[in-house]
């Protein structure tokens, strides 16, 4: 895979422009905010009439409008909304509105991998994905840093889109850190894999089953919580900073001999081929078809499941818990405001 540097991207491309970002969640008022210290003075944010966020995206100094004005007037439009919202912005707000030769940018490949959205032929697609939530992306370029970026082009009008991804990747911060080249589909596959089988999906599972395996054997559910929740983000920090074996140096070596000995009977053959299904039902566009039907009927299960886990005890016990670490809430990833925003 090609990796680029700011060296190898001109900046310059962009700052002329005028550029939308649709959504100011986390990833959106990154960009927007990351982009205009870089020097592209003309951008601004398209949201729906009635967004929470528009008090933020205007405090912050940003021109708000709708999406469909936005795309009139911008030369590259960044959709930063969830995914299951691009179809209906870009038929009913976009499709008709996208200037002549601009530019369309996602920060994730489901949309136009599998079909939700099917771009206008005139116009530049790219993809400018930075590996990391949007405080994170935030944070590091004030340090003076960034965070890695994907970049892909999925369709090249002009003959410039990967000149204009590696640019404006560049202002969001990745030229720092490095640009790697990919292409919308495994993007878009391996994320959704990563997220369903490990960082999401996986993790919680295995969290949430130790923790009920402790409790039903009769232990306190304090210990519990911290030995199946709250540490994983002691042994995950060894690991983001030096891979397995940082976090196999760090730990005890009677941790590291249950590591060997233990990880093998958690995650068994029998895992592997249930990720392997998992990737099969990704890769086919059963996954993304489910969850395209799941929101086309008010995603009534989805939300379901979202309640019932919520009240799941670990979640009671850890509310408990985190208020005797006051530490953890100065300084939090996800402040309680952008929560409560839509």
């Amino acid at each position: 895979m090609q990796v680029f540097y700011d060296q190898d991207a001109n900046l310059d491309l962009i700052t002329g422009k005028t550029i939308a970002i649709i959504g100011y969640g986390s990833q959106g008022h990154a960009h927007a905010l990351n982009l205009r210290d870089s020097g592209v003075k003309n951008v601004i944010i398209g949201l729906q009439n009635g967004s929470r966020s528009a008090a933020r995206a205007q405090a912050d100094g940003f021109k708000v409008v709708t999406p469909a004005e936005a795309a009139k007037t911008a030369d590259i439009t960044m959709i930063l909304v969830p995914d299951e919202k691009h179809g209906d912005l870009y038929t009913q707000d976009l499709a008709q509105n996208l200037k002549k030769g601009a530019t369309l940018a996602f920060a994730h490949g489901f949309s136009v991998h599998f079909g939700t959205i099917v771009p206008r032929a005139d116009l530049d697609v790219i993809m400018v994905a930075p590996k990391g939530p949007g405080h994170t992306v935030r944070g590091e370029y004030l340090k003076g840093g960034g965070v890695p970026c994907l970049i892909a082009v999925y369709q090249n009008a002009s003959g410039h889109a990967l000149d204009i991804a590696k640019a404006y990747a560049k202002g969001v911060g990745g030229g720092k850190s490095g640009m790697i080249e990919t292409t919308f589909r495994n993007e878009c596959e391996t994320d959704l894999f990563g997220e369903q089988a490990v960082l999401c999906g996986g993790v919680s599972a295995l969290i949430k089953a130790g923790y009920e395996t402790l409790v039903e054997a009769g232990y306190p559910e304090e210990l519990a919580y911290f030995e199946c929740l709250h540490e994983v983000k002691l042994i995950v920090d060894l690991i983001y900073e030096g891979g397995l074996s940082n976090m196999r140096y760090s730990i005890s070596n009677t941790a590291e001999y249950g590591d060997y000995k233990a990880g093998p009977r958690i995650v068994t053959d029998k895992t592997k081929k249930e990720m392997k299904k998992l990737l099969t039902e990704i890769q086919t566009g059963q996954f993304a078809r489910d969850w395209i039907s799941e929101n086309q009927t008010g995603a009534l299960s989805f939300k379901a499941t979202r309640r019932i886990e919520q009240e799941h005890p670990i979640e009671t016990v850890g509310q408990r818990l985190r208020a005797m670490m006051p530490w953890i809430k100065k300084k939090p990833l996800v402040a309680e405001s952008e929560r409560q925003v839509a």
